[in-house]
């Protein structure tokens, strides 16, 4: 899978649900929830809910979960992460989420 791309301005911060197939966005104008995967939009909402403590709260299909966040480095302007099973890299940089599958190729001994 190539790389992919999510315009997602003002990020604040991200976290995943804890089955790991929902990502959790918090940005300066509401909150928006993707499947992990297929980085489909399901939910979006305008209401500012910003992080408390780390803690981000769902809506749509993670409604009310506790979501632990990664926030949003404001002296250089960039987020990483990785998706709980490390098959995705997430960065953040000037309102672009940038996907690219992790390397999962096997090390063949010699």
């Amino acid at each position: 899978m190539p790389q992919q791309f999510l315009n997602i301005g003002g990020l604040v911060a991200l976290g995943f649900d804890p089955t790991g197939e929902f990502m959790l966005t918090i940005t300066h104008s509401g909150r928006g929830v993707f499947r992990v995967g297929t980085w489909e939009r399901l939910a979006r909402d305008i209401e500012l809910a910003y992080p408390n403590a780390g803690i981000g709260i769902g809506i749509g299909p993670i409604a009310g979960l506790r979501i632990p966040m990664i926030s949003i480095n404001y002296d250089t302007g960039e987020l990483a992460a990785q998706t709980p099973d490390q098959a995705f890299g997430i960065h953040y940089a000037e309102g672009t989420v940038t996907i690219e599958p992790a390397d999962r190729r096997d090390t063949i001994d010699q």
